[in-house]
């Protein structure tokens, strides 16, 4: 993998984790790539985020880990370091585009507006984040700029469920979706990770 639009070609659906204890990491991977999900997406929204992405990068190099939230060039710089292969912002700022830029990762930078993604296509990035999916406007609003930005290509995250997902898969301008029910809280608490595999082969075949 070696561009950002390498990334919405590996799975239909990027797992969205949260992790609040940095040893759910490894056995959540292992039965991500059990269930036939090769990439994950590891959310820097709590302390054990960076602890977890360096487990997963040294112990399961089978799979494709990135850090998610980056919302600061602070967070590019270190999810880097700790072994992230990839980068996934909200938003786009210029001062965490440039970092992620630094950090010579590919990334999928947000944008939820015609307009983002305009300025973002401007720099030259075509693979964009489509972020909160759902409240901005659903299967509907990227169906509508599939017309004007035809040379973008989005994965949306954000409230979607594995029902709705087919919906954002068979538009054009969709490559991938982002899901947070891959993971689910309960799950890696209770280390059930016979289900986490399970949903991930359901993932598998969208």
């Amino acid at each position: 993998m070696t561009t950002s639009s390498d990334l919405l070609a590996l799975s239909p659906v990027i797992p969205v984790v949260v992790v609040d204890d940095a040893a759910h990491a490894v056995p959540l991977a292992r039965a991500l790539l059990r269930g036939g999900i090769g990439v994950i997406e590891l959310t820097l929204r709590t302390p054990a985020a960076l602890g977890a992405i360096e487990r997963v990068a040294a112990e399961v190099p089978e799979i494709v880990i990135g850090a998610g939230t980056v919302t600061t060039p602070e967070h590019a710089e270190r999810a880097a370091k700790a072994g992230a292969a990839f980068l996934v912002t909200p938003g786009s700022t210029d001062a965490v585009l440039n970092a992620a830029e630094d950090t010579g990762l590919p990334f999928l930078p947000g944008a939820a507006t015609v307009s983002e993604a305009m300025r973002l296509a401007e720099r030259g990035l075509t693979a964009l984040k489509f972020f909160p999916a759902e409240a901005a406007g659903g299967v509907d609003y990227l169906k509508s700029i599939g017309g004007p930005l035809p040379g973008l290509r989005f994965c949306p995250t954000g409230g979607i469920t594995p029902e709705s997902a087919p919906r954002y898969l068979a538009l054009p301008n969709v490559g991938c979706v982002g899901g947070s029910w891959l993971a689910p809280k309960d799950a890696l608490v209770a280390g059930d990770y016979a289900r986490v595999e399970a949903l991930a082969r359901a993932a598998a075949t969208l």
